[in-house]
């Protein structure tokens, strides 16, 4: 498969794989949202780099939204996402409607529970992470990748994702790659695209205050309140930029944590311009 397809249906998206399958050929899986930017073309790369057909999903899934949230004003851009895959070597893309991935009469729901899913942003989009695991697990059904691809911006998706394939048993491997970055260490995200230039300059600051903890935290520091306390400080500096959530927990359960003595991940919420924008790095460990 040279040449990126494009398809719509379950039914022709499994057609097309029986042929890689049946050679032996690796499948790999890099379910998105479109409006792709080089944070995706990484993850792309990877699954290029390793597997034998290269399997995108675009799909803005509405069960992950909440009622007043931005599903409508999700930014999106078809043509220019083909072009995007096509020029890295992807086989196909999967890009179904709403009917092919939640028929009617769909009843049935994946949820993950726990410190995973009731802790950052999961506190404040109930049921964000339920729509997540829902998807995922209808894709991951679907395709039966070998291995499946997922950003680590997304820290806690990628947390939920790896707990749900591991309950349910699915023979996948998921693999997290790192956050791809702007110049000035904002992380790429397809929102970004929806900041004014002032506020695009101000959702600068979320990397820098978390930059600021990583300093103090290699230097010896490993009480929470003085690494939070720090990446506040920072935030406050951008008026623009309101805070919605800065925590820091144990990097492999999300269980809040008082003092860091492993691997440790500091993340961060905030409303820039009316955009919510998430980051997280990886202290300790």
């Amino acid at each position: 498969m040279a040449l990126l397809k494009t398809v719509r249906s379950i039914e022709e998206l499994r057609g097309l794989l029986a042929e890689p399958r049946a050679a032996g050929k690796s499948i790999g899986l890099v379910p998105t949202m479109g409006f792709f930017h080089e944070g995706h073309q990484a993850l792309m790369r990877r699954s290029r780099e390793r597997d034998g057909a290269v399997v995108v999903s675009l799909y803005v899934n509405p069960t992950q939204f909440g009622p007043s949230e931005d599903y409508l004003e999700y930014p999106r851009d078809f043509g220019r996402d083909e072009r995007m895959a096509q020029d890295v070597g992807v086989d196909v893309l999967f890009a179904p409607p709403d009917e092919e991935m939640y028929p009617p009469g769909d009843t049935t729901l994946v949820e993950v529970t726990g410190d995973l899913t009731a802790r950052l942003c999961g506190q404040y989009r109930p049921g964000h992470f339920r729509g997540v695991a829902t998807v995922v697990t209808k894709l991951l059904n679907v395709v039966q990748p070998h291995r499946a691809y997922f950003g680590e911006k997304d820290y806690q998706q990628l947390l939920v994702v790896r707990r749900l394939v591991q309950d349910l048993h699915l023979p996948v491997e998921i693999i997290g790659v790192p956050t791809v970055r702007e110049a000035d260490g904002l992380a790429m995200s397809s929102r970004n695209t929806t900041l004014t230039a002032a506020g695009r300059r101000a959702a600068a600051v979320l990397y820098r205050s978390l930059e600021r903890a990583r300093e103090l935290a290699a230097a010896g520091a490993s009480d929470a309140r003085e690494l939070l306390a720090a990446t506040g400080e920072i935030i406050a500096r951008e008026p623009s930029v309101k805070l919605q959530y800065v925590e820091l927990a144990d990097a492999a359960t999300l269980a809040p944590i008082d003092r860091v003595t492993g691997r440790a991940v500091l993340a961060v919420a905030a409303n820039v311009d009316g955009t919510r924008l998430i980051d997280n790095i990886i202290i300790g460990g």
